[in-house]
């Protein structure tokens, strides 16, 4: 028996020990949203949230997060009162079949929080200072995150307004 903290909801599971954290979410929780897609994770359509850094949940078992904190889409935004970046992909049209999205918009808000960290990534200019976040920058940092429709630069679009207008708002709509 363990217990899995989903979405600020604690679970307790009887789980084979070989259940991996994506289908303990999906079948064992019912959390649909996170999408099965290659099961290998290569495609991000799978991403999750452990204590507010992105992760494949296909590649880690659940055992290994009991007292983690997991956020799934599920636990970002309401229908009545979406999560900015959700509402930006929305506006963007940062989806064309929509299997995707819910791996794209969780490892936007944990790229974001990287960003914001300050780590550098493959096409940084810099390992020191805070990095610009150009096109470029967005698109190495969601580069884990596969759209088969490629939806890719209304993706990119999506996250920057998201990001900027989060900046504009003096973070009052803090996209992660």
């Amino acid at each position: 028996m363990i217990t899995l903290t989903v979405n600020d909801t604690a679970y307790e599971l009887d789980l084979d020990p070989r259940t991996s954290l994506l289908d303990a979410l999906r079948d064992h929780l019912a959390l649909t949203g996170t999408k099965k897609g290659c099961d290998h994770g290569q495609c991000g359509a799978c991403t999750v949230l452990v204590n507010s850094r992105r992760i494949n949940s296909c590649l880690t078992l659940a055992v290994m997060h009991e007292g983690d904190a997991v956020t799934t889409i599920e636990g970002v935004g309401t229908p009545e009162a979406l999560h900015p970046m959700q509402a930006s992909f929305l506006d963007h049209d940062g989806f064309q079949c929509g299997y995707c999205t819910p791996g794209q918009i969780i490892s936007a808000l944990g790229m974001l929080d990287e960003f914001r960290s300050g780590w550098p990534s493959h096409v940084s200019e810099s390992l020191e200072g805070e990095p610009e976040l150009s096109n470029e920058e967005i698109s190495e940092r969601m580069s884990g995150n596969i759209c088969r429709c490629s939806a890719y630069p209304n993706i990119v679009d999506a996250i920057r307004r998201a990001r900027d207008e989060s900046v504009a708002t003096g973070g009052n709509k803090e996209p992660a």
